[in-house]
C-alpha cells in the first residue's frame, strides 16, 4: 500500500480521473445550458453586444449536431475515467476493485459530473452558456465528422425500421414552445388569459384557413341587382352592413360589391338644385356603374395569406368559393383581426345576439351555429376542431347522424342535448362539462 502511494503513476492516473471528472462535468453542464437557454434572450444579449452569447445562437442553430459532439465527448471522457478508476482500484484492492470502482465513480459521476453542473446550468442557463460557447463551437468542429457519421448510421438504422427522420427538424419548434411558455405563464397567474388568446391567434393564422371562420353563404346578406334603384337604396340603408354582394338571375351567381358611399354619391350627383332627383333619371340608373368587381378566394387560403392580400389590395371584404367556383361565404379583414383580438362590436351589432348563455345548472346554451375555436376560447375548453368548424358539426360528426330535438350525447369530456332544429341545422345545443 505505501509503496503504491509513493507511486507516481498511481498520482498521475487520480489526477487523470480528476481532471476527467472536470471534463465531464463541463459537457454535461454545457448541454443543459445550452438546451435550455432562451434563444429570444440570447439574441437580445448579442444584440447588445455579448460576443459568448452570439456564439451561443450560432452552435444552437442545429441542435443534433451540437448534442451529437456534446455527448460524444462526454461518453468518452466518462469511459475513460471509470476505466483508469478500475485500473487504478484494482492495483489496490486486488479483484475487488472493480466493484469498488463502479460503487466510487457511480458516486462521483452522479454528484459531480452530472446533478451539480447541470444544476448550476439550468439556474443560469443564458448566462452559462454564453460563457462556454465557445469552446462547445470548437468541440463541434473537432467532433462534427464522426457525428455526421452517427446521424447517417442512425438513419440508416431508424429508415430500416420504417422511421423516416428529417434532417432539417428542429428538436423544439418555435410555436410550440412559445405556446408551452404562454399556457404556463396563464396557470401560474402570471400571463391573462386575453394575452395568451391574441398571441396564439397571431400565431395560428398560417395553420387557419379562411373556410373555418368565413360567414356561410346561408347567412350572407345580398341585394337583386335587377332591383329598382329606388329599393336597392332602402335595402342598403337598412342593411347593418357597408358592402353588400349583388346578384342577378340567382343568389349565388354574385356579379359586384355594392358600397353604400358609393350608391350615395352617385345620388348626390343626381340632385338638382332645387334638391329632388330627376324620376326619369333614377329610373334609368344602372345600379352595376357605381358596383365594385367580386374579389373571389379558394376556400383553403390560410388566413395569413388572405389578411396580406387584403392589406396588398387595399380591401377587406372576399368571397370564398370551391374548387368548382362555388360560393361557399364571405369573409373580412374584420373577421381574421377577431381570431386574434376577438370580438369586435360597433353601434350597428346586434346587441342581443347572444350566441353562449351561462344557465343556473352551470350548463352552456350555445348557438349551434358558433366555431368550437371561439367557444374554447371564451370558456378554456378543448373540444376538437380537426373535424368541424361549428358545435353543430362537431356533433353531427360524432353522432354519425343528423340528431332530432332532445336527443343527447356524451363525448370529449362533455354532454350536448339538441335544444332547437331548424329544418337539417341544429340551432341551439345546450352542453355541459361532464
Amino acid at each position: 500500500m505505501e509503496s503504491l502511494l509513493t507511486d507516481a503513476s498511481f498520482w498521475i492516473t487520480a489526477g487523470a480521473i480528476l481532471v476527467l471528472l472536470v471534463l465531464s462535468a463541463f459537457f454535461s453542464g454545457s448541454e443543459t445550458a445550452l438546451t435550455a437557454a432562451s434563444r429570444g434572450k440570447l439574441r437580445s444579449a448579442a444584440d447588445k453586444g455579448s460576443a459568448g452569447a452570439l456564439t451561443a445562437l450560432s452552435v444552437t442553430e442545429d441542435n443534433e449536431r451540437l448534442i451529437g459532439s456534446v455527448l460524444l465527448g462526454n461518453n468518452v471522457v466518462n469511459i475513460l475515467a471509470t476505466s483508469l478508476a478500475t485500473a487504478l482500484l484494482t492495483r489496490v484492492f486486488g479483484d475487488s476493485g472493480v466493484a469498488f470502482a463502479t460503487l466510487v465513480m457511480t458516486l462521483l459521476v452522479l454528484i459531480f459530473a452530472e446533478v451539480l453542473p447541470k444544476t448550476i446550468a439550468i439556474t443560469f442557463p443564458e448566462a452559462m452558456a454564453a460563457r462556454v460557447a465557445p469552446v462547445i463551437r470548437v468541440v463541434v468542429i473537432l467532433f462534427s465528422p464522426i457525428v455526421a457519421a452517427v446521424r447517417v448510421l442512425v438513419r440508416g438504422v431508424l429508415q430500416i425500421f420504417g422511421v423516416k427522420a428529417d434532417p432539417d427538424t428542429n428538436i423544439l419548434a418555435v410555436r410550440e414552445e412559445i405556446a408551452g411558455a404562454l399556457s404556463l405563464g396563464h396557470s401560474e397567474g402570471v400571463v391573462e388569459k386575453e394575452d395568451r388568446d391574441r398571441i396564439l391567434g397571431a400565431l395560428d393564422l398560417a395553420e387557419r384557413t379562411v373556410e373555418e371562420i368565413m360567414l356561410h353563404r346561408s347567412g350572407i346578406e345580398t341585394i337583386d341587382a335587377s332591383l329598382p334603384v329606388t329599393e336597392i337604396l332602402r335595402l342598403t340603408l337598412e342593411s347593418a352592413h357597408t358592402r353588400i354582394p349583388l346578384w342577378q338571375e340567382e343568389p349565388e351567381n354574385i356579379v359586384g360589391i355594392l358600397h353604400a358611399k358609393d350608391l350615395l354619391r352617385a345620388m348626390q350627383k343626381m340632385l338638382r338644385d332645387d334638391g329632388r332627383i330627376d324620376p326619369k333619371e333614377l329610373a334609368e340608373f344602372d345600379i352595376m356603374t357605381v358596383a365594385m368587381k367580386p374579389y373571389f378566394i379558394p376556400e383553403y387560403t390560410t388566413l395569413d395569406d388572405q389578411m396580406r392580400q387584403f392589406l396588398k389590395r387595399h380591401t377587406h371584404f372576399a368571397l370564398v368559393v370551391d374548387e368548382y367556383g362555388a360560393l361557399q361565404g364571405l369573409i373580412t379583414l374584420e373577421d381574421i383581426l377577431e381570431e386574434i383580438v376577438g370580438e369586435i362590436s360597433d353601434e350597428f351589432d346586434n346587441k342581443d345576439d347572444v350566441t353562449v348563455e351561462k344557465t343556473a345548472d352551470g350548463a352552456y346554451v350555445v348557438d349551434g351555429a358558433m366555431t368550437i375555436r371561439d367557444l374554447n376560447r371564451a370558456n378554456d375548453w378543448q373540444l376538437p376542431d380537426e373535424e368541424a368548424n361549428t358545435i353543430a358539426g362537431l356533433v353531427i360528426h360524432e353522432a354519425q347522424m343528423i340528431p332530432v330535438k332532445g336527443q343527447v350525447f356524451s363525448f370529449h369530456g362533455f354532454r350536448f342535448e339538441v335544444l332547437e332544429k331548424a329544418e337539417n341545422r341544429i340551432a341551439t345545443l345546450k352542453v355541459r362539462p361532464l
